[in-house]
């Protein structure tokens, strides 16, 4: 905070500066005589340029800081400062003057901005009826930029703002500015030097007419705005739509991710039995025990270009959904309704395209199959197409939830075949359809590695991240002391040792055989408090983050209160965007909390996600636990 106080007492300072040694230039001996005679005195227009004419290289200077002032103080008109260029240099020269000076405007209001945002947001907020947020998410804010330009109402320094609102870097932001600012700049310095080489009657017409345009603009500058953003929505609205794609992108991503397995030591094998036929609308189904199982079930089925469905955090990011739509993915607010996404599903398969799923939702835990909600099932006996199952083994292994990066020495197994053709689909129940389906896609990544002796698992830190799902001490039962590096884990408290050999096993001495009956115990634990406990809950000081924007992050800090899950279901209540909120999640709407292992809980509401980071960090898979215990009662 202090530091940010530094830079805008040195930023407001500087400018004042600035300005004030400006003046002293603009009204500093000869300088102001010149400019006193062309308001007091009736000279001809031949007799105006000689005047202007003779300030010589000052006069270039003093245009310049004139056309610099009228940027960056916005309630002076643009108009005369070029007109009177004009009239004074000619065109070329006249242009060239008033361009120098919007540069040097255009720069200052960027740095103000980055120096006083917030205050010049309220500001300007009140001039100019735009969409802010939908704005600085819209792909089309350098075609706003220029729009903006166009209208003789808006001061250049407000356009700068709102550009400098959207977060572009600088090279981007003074490039638009400037190029946008030039059509306006060449219609003013042509008007003065119109004025100075045809007649009175000619410039008086052109003069009438930019006036007329300019009274229209004011009047109608709502209705502009309006149309705007109307221009902004149909951008935003256009990303909600899935993408189709060549298989060729698939292809590439296949080569790549080849050369990055074997890079990062993983080896895999891929069985294709039966896969989607070409003209065939499918849905691909994948158990989903790694971040990475995109990669695996992508090349079973690149040929046909697969489009994927992905949590909607990702598209937060501008890059992010970019990429992700250009591989034909679309975004899914997991665990709760989600209209965009289920008519992008049927549009897929109305498409005779290739929908694929995780249907578990989320990553495991613990190398494990994890349950599907039951809407799920009634989507695959609604949709009446073949439906196939990818099964994936050992990718939790090779790269764990908890982990920090890829295992060398690993070995995962990828197949696809036909589970559910679509004349049997008719025939079957939903709890019919639920039995084939979570028999298909169960996998148990430990059990799996029984059948494969020769695995050898290498990392110095093997064990790094198993504190962030190992809550408990299974033998003093304190919470959040557990520590892990290298292939040790350990309790501060008690001092209990624990030590990962190459196979995620724990050595001789310790009370579970490996971290999944660890996990296992400290759940039963939770299990039996809530069962004995009516009143049962869990408490935290959080942090509440939202969608980013701008588009430029993934999320932004959006307040901080603090969070209650019990019987009744998630409370927050605390502060959004700076107003003090209760936000309630009732237990029948939740499934289940999502979370990331050593980061955060976090819940969908509509599009916007609800990402809460509790004061214990660890804590964060306790919360996952006891919302799927508490759905249960």
């Amino acid at each position: 905070m202090k530091n940010k106080l530094k830079i805008k007492i040195f930023a407001g300072i500087g400018f004042v500066c600035l300005l004030a040694l400006l003046m002293v230039f603009l009204f500093y001996g000869k300088n102001f005589a010149v400019l006193k005679s062309l308001f007091s005195e009736k000279l001809t227009q031949e007799e105006i340029r000689v005047k202007l004419a003779s300030f010589g290289w000052r006069g270039y200077v003093t245009f310049s800081i004139l056309a610099m002032l009228q940027v960056v103080l916005t309630f002076l008109p643009a108009e005369p400062v070029q007109v009177l260029s004009g009239m004074s240099f000619g065109f070329p020269i006249g242009l060239l003057c008033c361009i120098v000076g919007v540069f040097a405007g255009n720069t200052i209001i960027y740095l103000l901005y980055r120096a006083y945002g917030d205050r010049l947001s309220a500001f300007f907020d009140k001039n100019l009826n735009l969409d802010w947020d939908k704005a600085s998410s819209s792909g089309k804010v350098t075609l706003l930029v220029f729009i903006l330009y166009f209208l003789p109402a808006i001061p250049y320094g407000m356009i700068c703002f709102f550009a400098a609102t959207m977060r572009m870097k600088y090279p981007r932001y003074i490039v638009v500015t400037l190029l946008g600012s030039i059509p306006s700049v060449c219609i003013g310095v042509g008007l003065g030097h119109l004025a100075m080489n045809t007649s009175l009657i000619i410039s008086l017409a052109v003069f009438a007419v930019l006036v007329v345009l300019l009274v229209i603009v004011l009047v109608k500058k709502d209705k502009l705005m309006g149309w705007a953003n109307k221009l902004i929505e149909k951008k935003k609205l256009n990303k909600a739509q899935v993408r189709k794609y060549s298989p060729i992108k698939l292809h590439i991503a296949y080569i790549i991710s080849r050369i990055v397995f074997f890079l990062k030591g993983v080896k895999v094998r891929y069985n294709k039995i039966n896969a989607p036929k070409k003209g065939e609308s499918a849905i691909v189904l994948c158990n989903h025990g790694s971040f990475v199982d995109f990669a695996y079930a992508g090349t079973l089925i690149r040929e046909r270009a697969p489009n994927f469905i992905v949590a909607r955090m990702y598209f937060y990011k501008n890059i992010f959904g970019s990429v992700l739509r250009r591989f034909g993915c679309f975004p899914k607010s997991m665990f709760t309704m989600d209209l965009d996404s289920a008519k992008n599903c049927l549009r897929v398969l109305k498409s005779k395209g290739v929908l694929a799923m995780m249907p578990e939702a989320r990553l495991s835990t613990v190398g494990r199959f994890e349950d599907i909600q039951p809407s799920t099932f009634e989507f695959l006996k609604a949709a009446g197409v073949n439906v196939y199952c990818v099964k994936i083994n050992g990718s939790y292994l090779a790269n764990p939830k908890w982990g920090d990066k890829m295992r060398r020495g690993s070995l995962v197994e990828a197949s696809i075949d036909l589970l559910l053709p679509a004349d049997s689909l008719k025939e079957m129940s939903a709890e019919q359809v639920k039995e084939r389906v979570e028999g298909a896609l169960y996998f148990d990544d430990f059990e799996w590695l029984k059948t494969q002796p020769e695995i050898r698992y290498k990392s110095k830190n093997l064990a790094k991240g198993l504190e962030n799902i190992l809550s408990t001490c299974p033998i003093c039962h304190q919470k959040y002391t557990i520590e892990a590096k290298g292939h040790t884990v350990k309790c501060s408290h008690c001092g209990l040792t624990a030590v990962l050999d190459e196979r995620y096993g724990f050595k001789d001495g310790m009370v579970f055989d490996n971290f999944v009956k660890w996990y296992d115990w400290q759940e039963s634990e939770m299990k039996k408090e809530i069962e004995e406990n009516e009143s049962y809950e869990m408490r935290s000081r959080v942090t509440l983050k939202h969608s980013s924007r701008d588009g430029k992050t993934i999320l932004r800090y959006a307040g901080e209160g603090e969070c209650v899950l019990n019987r009744q279901g998630l409370t927050y209540r605390g502060t959004e965007d700076k107003e003090t909120v209760e936000k309630h999640f009732p237990m029948d709407e939740i499934y289940r909390l999502l979370f990331g292992a050593g980061e955060n809980f976090e819940i969908y509401s509509g599009k916007e996600i609800y990402y809460f980071v509790p004061e214990e960090k660890r804590s964060a898979v306790d919360w996952y636990i006891a919302s799927k215990l508490l759905k249960q009662q």
